[in-house]
């Protein structure tokens, strides 16, 4: 997001090469360009504070791109058209004194500010983005937390907007080698006048523009994540501000009222894509050629003519006002919003989001005349390059110093509680009379638990070392583009006795619970599950992917025709059940009732026993990071249990179940009381995070799970 300017001079005033060809302009202020930053600066703060209207609003980043692609290919170009090269040292040392300072300053205070106010294991995750973000790679960190499904309903950090600062930072350390490079190639094979010349550093541009738009057309599409948050993915609309810049020539040509109808169309664009799309499109993808095209437009129009049409508006006084202030607001801004309901005590509605934006630049404000001007036009630090990198290095160690002091002083808490027994001390036998001995245990365990406030010292597994599922790390739960299932199985491999364990995440997590049982009963245990996709025939949407779960319909179809070609013994069937509309379905709704007996009626005609699990409570929080700041009252924690379970619900599926011929586990006692469901039973943390149980918790229930097959097996 670098301010430095240029543009064409008249056309009239172009010089010519050696060669004849015009050469692009010198430097020169675009009071337009500051002015277009503030429409990209006020798109993205609106759209975060959830002013209506406003669904594509995150585009302005887009916008910021362009105008660093414009700007930074033009600075470049111009010295290396003139002396052959680049000087590196100037040309960094006036990125890390413009850039630096104000990140590293709003990057601390925001860690500090989450160490104080959020929960400790919410803090941590916040100090290493912070880290991350310091060293210029947060945009990545990102990128692999969002196609982590465990994650991926984890609050956003509020540091997750200096993604675009990495991709910027990123795009400062390699344009200047390509620049570079393409001109020592070009005297080196075309001699000492070729550098001057336009056209091969457009060709080169060109290219890069094109393979980094397909890039981001497949990874949109199979990579979402990566697509939005990655340098590869966005190379291409930093690329298309530099050929605006290369061909700035081409631009001047345009007549007055032609480039005024130009300029307006760009703006046009830019505000009809921040109204029409949304957070479900598909972005960046082919969507992102609306805002790109549209900066482009307006920039090369005020190549021509910066003071008619969009670009006079655009160099309107408050519009160059807000423009100066982007880069800090655009810093402030979003740390501001997330903070702030912690400071409060609640969420914020619509009128308290705009407060705050409102607070973000009363501190841009004071941060461009404290911090960001002061240091970009310090004569001392403008006259010497070494002493601009040296406030740059300073400023990136200081904040990785205070991340790392921070780590230290905000550890993960243990619990201070009594020693705790464990829920089950006693293992059962395959010949134990039902009730089994441990039902009964689990019970006593989860009443005597419902009460405890302080969280055991003994606590089991700690809170910072809870760990996934050995079948979700290693392949054999597919992710949401995933459709190939492995082979996947435990227990007695070699054994003729076959119990598959199928369904969305929520079946996997019972795969702890089963694999003992299956080796000491000599099962073959097959899992086949895939994330937010449950196995009956339901119309289905995929919120994260942004349109029809293609894959999970898919997965379904192979693995139901996987089960009758090659049937099971025994089908043990688990899925979430918080599915809401944006899925295409709801949870427990007609749809999802008649969808579940159709799917048991299909497997048991297999001659397969089914047996479908009922859903775990609903913590209404990410239990770990709720615990990690309540550790002397786990009720806190703890829901009610008429707000985690509806037992109605419960007996609508069990009826479902029974009416295809399949039989239904109801797990409830196994979690809740009559009044209150504990996330910690005896010294065993109940969930992982906020609707998946921990492998400790599994394996406690692993006799009580164990029966329920066996019991199967019997019922046939």
């Amino acid at each position: 997001m670098n301010r430095v300017t240029t543009a064409p001079r008249p056309a009239s005033r172009r010089e010519k090469d050696a060669s004849g060809q015009a050469t692009l302009p010198q430097k020169h202020f675009r009071p337009d360009i500051e002015g277009l930053r503030a429409i990209a600066v006020l798109a993205v703060v609106l759209f975060h504070a959830g002013l209506p209207g406003l669904g594509g609003g995150f585009i302005g980043v887009d916008i910021f791109f362009v105008i660093s692609g414009f700007l930074i290919t033009g600075l470049l170009w111009r010295e290396a058209s003139s002396s052959g090269t680049v000087r590196l040292a100037a040309f960094y040392g006036a990125r890390a004194r413009r850039l630096l300072p104000a990140a590293a300053l709003v990057l601390v205070a925001t860690c500090v500010a989450s160490a104080v106010l959020l929960p400790p294991l919410q803090a941590r995750n916040v100090i290493g983005d912070g880290i991350a973000s310091a060293l210029y790679v947060g945009n990545y960190r990102f990128a692999i937390q969002g196609t982590d499904y465990l994650v991926a309903d984890v609050p956003p950090s509020p540091l997750q907007h200096y993604w675009s600062l990495g991709v910027e930072e990123q795009f400062y350390v390699l344009w200047p080698a390509l620049i570079l490079g393409s001109a020592w190639f070009l005297a080196r094979r075309f001699g000492s006048a070729a550098p001057r010349s336009v056209t091969p550093y457009v060709v080169v541009l060109g290219v890069l523009a094109a393979v980094s738009f397909l890039i981001s057309l497949t990874w949109t599409d199979s990579w979402p994540s990566w697509a939005f948050f990655s340098l590869p993915t966005r190379a291409w609309e930093l690329a298309v501000g530099g050929l605006v810049a290369l061909t700035a020539g081409a631009w001047r040509q345009l007549p007055g009222p032609s480039a005024a109808i130009v300029g307006w169309g760009g703006l046009t664009l830019i505000l009809v894509t921040c109204t029409q799309i949304g957070e479900a499109t598909p972005y960046p993808g082919t969507s992102a050629l609306l805002p790109v095209l549209g900066t482009a437009l307006v920039i090369g129009a005020g190549c021509a003519t910066p003071d008619l049409g969009a670009g006079r508006f655009l160099s309107k006084p408050v519009m160059r006002s807000i423009g100066r202030l982007s880069y800090s607001w655009y810093l402030w801004h979003w740390p501001t919003l997330l903070l702030a309901p912690f400071v409060f005590g609640g969420t914020l509605g619509l009128t308290g989001r705009l407060a705050m934006v409102l607070v973000s630049f009363g501190l841009a404000i004071l941060t461009l005349h404290l911090v960001e001007n002061p240091v970009r036009f310090s004569d001392a630090l403008r006259l010497s390059a070494s002493r601009s990198l040296m406030v740059g290095a300073v400023a990136t160690a200081m904040a990785v110093c205070v991340g790392i002091a921070l780590l230290m002083a905000r550890p993960v808490p243990v619990g201070r509680g009594d020693m705790a027994a464990p829920a089950v001390t006693q293992a059962p036998s395959p010949d134990t009379p039902s009730p089994p001995a441990p039902h009964d245990q689990i019970r006593a365990a989860v009443a005597s638990s419902a009460d405890v406030r302080a969280v055991p010292a003994n606590l089991t597994p700690v809170l910072g070392a809870i760990r996934k599922p050995e079948v979700f790390v290693n392949g054999c739960v597919l992710s949401w583009r995933d459709v190939v299932q492995p082979e996947c199985v435990s227990g007695d491999p070699a054994s003729p006795t076959t119990v598959a364990l199928v369904g969305d995440s929520h079946a996997a997590m019972w795969q702890p619970a089963l694999e003992q049982p299956a080796r000491e009963r000599h099962w073959r245990l097959q899992t086949m599950a895939k994330v937010t996709c449950p196995l009956m025939d339901l119309p289905i949407n995929s919120p994260y992917l942004g349109r029809e779960f293609t894959e999970c319909k898919q997965w379904r179809s192979d693995i139901v025709s996987l089960l009758e070609r090659r049937p099971s013994q025994l089908v043990v069937l688990d899925m979430g059940r918080r599915y809401g509309a944006d899925f295409g379905f709801t949870t427990y709704d007609r749809v999802w009732l008649q969808s579940l007996t159709r799917l048991v009626q299909r497997l048991r005609a297999t001659g397969a026993g089914v047996l479908v699990l009922g859903p775990v409570p609903d913590p209404r929080s990410t239990v770990p990071t709720c615990l990690s700041a309540h550790m002397d009252d786990a009720r806190a924690c703890s829901p009610v249990r008429s707000e985690a379970l509806n037992d109605g619900e419960i007996a609508a599926e069990a009826a479902a179940v029974a009416a295809g011929g399949g039989q239904y586990a109801d797990l409830s006692e196994l979690f809740c009381t009559a009044e209150r469901c504990p996330v910690v039973v005896g010294n065993t943390l109940v969930y992982r995070d906020d609707n998946h149980i921990t492998i400790e918790y599994a394996q406690v229930l692993a006799p009580v799970l164990a029966e329920l097959v066996d019991r199967a097996f019997r019922r046939g």
